[in-house]
């Protein structure tokens, strides 16, 4: 995901738009204490036990800052880290290193609590033929990192944005009229290539949806009776997805129903961060 072109093209341009949002101008407090250029390391430390994500991210911050700024790592993107471990040292102008350390962190720090939280709700569906999947609901130009955070945290990303995929919702049914008329329109329209997902919130949109031959049937906000009604239902006849407000305290309820993918915006949009820190800069002399 973070290849050369990628990164040039989609990262960069983030990365920076974030280091504009925090240097303005200049950065007041780091110049009125360090005026000229002096070598220096510091050490990123893991404050609590959690996933690591965002290495790459976190380390270009500093590069694009100054592209002679050196970091080591100790660690890898998906593995689990404990508190107080050495996770790396980065080494380079201390104005550099105190600059960037704040966007730098933020970006580890959240991309660290996704994969940390999916990792663990990913864990309760072991076993079972069940897909985790993420949603769109991510921070506004952050998706890019939200999502590479859930793959790395062991879940699925569902479609990128909306280009990626046909995913008709209650407002779309409610614009062409039915659930029959909308998924009739979305085959018209879309290359065949593409499956149809439908959202369906009740047994009687769920008839419809099989009948007019969707792809994907998205059972949204219903009970466990209800879903294990629609499952025997469909039998096969469509892909099932479960979605509506599922969280790592309630998602082991749904596993015994054999669906094909759980979608949970709770992944990206109500993970915590992982506290993360810089400490021990010093001069290199």
């Amino acid at each position: 995901m973070f290849d050369k072109a990628t990164m040039l093209l989609k990262v960069d341009p983030l990365i920076l738009s974030a280091l504009e949002e925090d240097i303005t101008s200049e950065d007041v407090s780091t110049n009125s204490v360090m005026p000229d250029e002096t070598l220096g390391e510091v050490d990123l430390i893991c404050k609590e036990d959690g996933v690591l994500c965002g290495m790459q991210v976190f380390e270009r911050v500093f590069t694009l800052l100054d592209a002679g700024t050196e970091v080591t790592w100790f660690c890898e993107d998906g593995k689990e880290i404990k508190k107080g471990e050495l996770i790396a040292k980065i080494k380079g102008d201390i104005r550099v290193l105190l600059s960037g350390e704040r966007t730098a962190l933020n970006y580890l720090q959240r991309m660290s609590g996704i994969a940390t939280y999916t990792r663990s709700v990913a864990a309760l569906l072991k076993g079972t033929k069940t897909t985790l999947l993420d949603t769109r609901k991510t921070t506004p130009n952050n998706r890019i990192f939200e999502k590479y955070s859930v793959r790395v945290g062991g879940g699925s990303n569902h479609r990128y944005n909306l280009s990626d995929g046909v995913l008709l919702k209650d407002n779309h049914i409610g614009a062409a009229g039915s659930v029959t008329k909308a998924i009739k329109m979305a085959k018209e329209y879309a290359p065949f290539v593409r499956k149809i997902e439908i959202e369906v919130e009740n047994f009687d949109m769920v008839k419809e949806a099989v009948e007019a031959k969707a792809d994907i049937i998205m059972l949204d906000n219903m009970t466990h009776e209800e879903i294990k009604t629609a499952m025997e239902y469909i039998a096969g006849r469509a892909e099932v997805e479960v979605s509506g407000n599922v969280t790592k305290e309630n998602i082991a309820a749904l596993t015994d129903l054999g669906v094909d993918y759980i979608s949970s915006g709770a992944l990206t949009h109500s993970a915590p961060i992982l506290d993360l820190s810089l400490k021990n800069l010093h001069a290199i002399m």
